[in-house]
Parts: C-alpha cells; sequence; structure tokens
C-alpha cells in the first residue's frame, strides 16, 4: 500500500509517485466576483497528475525540493511544495519501472 509522506519523511533511495498537484489561479479566472474574493486574490485546488501511480526514485533531498529519476533515465525536480507524494512498496516499484522503461515517454507535469 502506498504510504502518504510528509516532506521530511522523503529519502534517498525512496520510490515515490505523485498523488496530486496543487494549482493556484486568480479568482479573477473564474469570476468578477467569487464569493466574496478580491480578484488578485490565488484559489488554490487540486488535480490529478497524469503519472500518477508511475514509479519516481528519490536521488537528492533538499526540502523543499527533492530531484528524481523516471524508469527512462529522466531527473526532475519536485517541490514539495506544489506536489504531494506517497512512498511506493519497493516491489512493485521496480516491476512498474522495468515495464514503464519499455514505453517511457516525457510527461506534461512533474
Amino acid at each position: 500500500m502506498a504510504r502518504t509522506l510528509a516532506p521530511e519523511d522523503v529519502r534517498v533511495g525512496d520510490y515515490v509517485s505523485l498523488l496530486y498537484v496543487v494549482r493556484e489561479l486568480p479568482a479573477v479566472f473564474f469570476c468578477d466576483d467569487w464569493q466574496g474574493l478580491a480578484p488578485d486574490e490565488m484559489l488554490r485546488f487540486r488535480t490529478l497528475p497524469e503519472m500518477a501511480g508511475e514509479p519516481l526514485k528519490v536521488q537528492a533531498v533538499c526540502l523543499p525540493f527533492v530531484l528524481v529519476k523516471r524508469a527512462n533515465g529522466e531527473r526532475r525536480p519536485l517541490d514539495l511544495r506544489r506536489v504531494q507524494v506517497a512512498r511506493l512498496d519497493r516491489n512493485y516499484a521496480k516491476t512498474a519501472r522495468k515495464l514503464s522503461k519499455r514505453k517511457s515517454k516525457p510527461s506534461s507535469y512533474f
């Protein structure tokens, strides 16, 4: 079972996956007077990433940033203020990485 991680619990060598991404947009994008919010006030909401469930191996940690490696060798930084990650079971992660090495493609969000 995947376990949600607090940023301070992320360790080098962990296999993690994105659970959700936090997005921010100005209230003005939704309506002129949306629930009494000022137009310049930011609204935060969570979205599901395209790559949810894809195992990422943690290469380095410097909170709030984490450097991860995809199965295809691509390395990307994650900002843990913008994403929620979960630790994956090692057996699941290794099996899924082997399978995804064959068909990995660039992701629109990391």
